[in-house]
Formats: structure tokens, C-alpha cells, sequence
């Protein structure tokens, strides 16, 4: 069985902290910031961590990843 490789296009969005959550960026963050409100912006700017429902999908999508 050859190793599995980690997905770049994953690797790319997505980092580990320290503890061993994944980090990822808000969507809605690109154009169109009139419709938005102030707050909602300002929150946007953050970054999230990926829910637990997701995490095993993703963590084997940047297993590899340092």
C-alpha cells in the first residue's frame, strides 16, 4: 500500500495549532462587504477552528502535514 499523500489544496487552507486543532478562515470574505454588516465584517477578519464534526475528513487530508 503506497503512503498517502497530503492534499495541497487542503494544506494550503488549513493549519495546526499547537494542540492539534486545524485553523481555517471564515468564507464570505472577498467582495460584495455592503451587504454586510460592520460587525459581521470585523468578525470575518478572525480565524475560526474546524468543528469537530469535520476534523477526522480533514485530518486526513493534511496527515502529512508538519
Amino acid at each position: 500500500m503506497p503512503k498517502q499523500k497530503t492534499h495541497k489544496g487542503a494544506a494550503k487552507r488549513f493549519k495546526k495549532t499547537a494542540s492539534g486543532q486545524l485553523k481555517r478562515d471564515h468564507a464570505f470574505t472577498s467582495h460584495r462587504f455592503h451587504g454586510k454588516s460592520k460587525k459581521q465584517r470585523r468578525q470575518l477578519r478572525k480565524s475560526g477552528l474546524v468543528s469537530h464534526s469535520d476534523m477526522k475528513r480533514i485530518k486526513q487530508l493534511v496527515a502529512n502535514m508538519k
